[in-house]
């Protein structure tokens, strides 16, 4: 095992997840959900939390583990969450209901980013994570950004792909968009952007107030 396999797996197994948010992984994997990791959960509690984030949006919900971990670093926060998976959504709502969560501080939004997003609020948002279809996430970036407030965070977790960004052979379009992403946020002056190896890839971009 090479020196970065070991960091890696030292620090997955070192995460402590909640009870809660342990039980909603399993009902995640088990309709095929494709939670969060544990470690990257941890990261976005910490995020969350660092930016005393009050509001947060999430572009794909899953069963619910990202937005568990969301509100696990910011409890007064309030969470829009928007998914196209009535199931997962369903899922999603009796994790946050047996979380004891109000439903006051969650907002439930069944549909298309494609067709949600243009309808937010520009600027409304202290947090924005992108987790929704791969194949759009250049577009639900660009979204994300516009409903980011000035000095506000956009999170965009998977960016690796499973190790295929890192690998120069792989070539095909959802590869070639991830780099694409990277590239254009490194070199924007709009963000200041930061990829974290954590969890297949968060890439991490603030918006610099005018």
């Amino acid at each position: 095992m090479s020196e970065q396999d070991a960091i890696a797996r030292f620090v997955r197994e070192n995460v402590i997840e909640p009870d809660h948010i342990v039980k909603t992984r399993q009902h995640a994997l088990e309709l095929g959900a494709a939670p969060v990791s544990a470690a990257l959960g941890a990261q976005l509690a910490f995020l969350a939390a660092a930016t005393a984030a009050r509001t947060i949006i999430e572009i794909g919900t899953g069963a619910g583990v990202s937005g568990l971990w969301l509100l696990h670093g910011a409890p007064d926060a309030t969470l829009t969450t928007i998914d196209s998976e009535p199931e997962h959504l369903a899922a999603a709502r009796e994790a946050f209901h047996a979380a004891r969560i109000p439903s006051t501080r969650v907002r439930w939004i069944t549909g298309r980013a494609a067709d949600v997003l243009p309808r937010m609020n520009e600027g409304a948002y202290d947090l924005v994570l992108v987790d929704g279809d791969p194949a759009r996430v250049m577009e639900d970036v660009a979204h994300g950004l516009r409903l980011a407030r000035p000095g506000g965070t956009v999170l965009v977790p998977r960016v690796l792909a499973g190790g295929r960004v890192a690998d120069p052979v792989q070539r095909d379009d959802l590869t070639t968009a991830y780099r694409t992403l990277l590239r254009e946020t490194q070199e924007s002056s709009a963000v200041v952007a930061a990829l974290a190896p954590i969890g297949e890839g968060l890439l991490q971009l603030t918006t610099v107030a005018d």
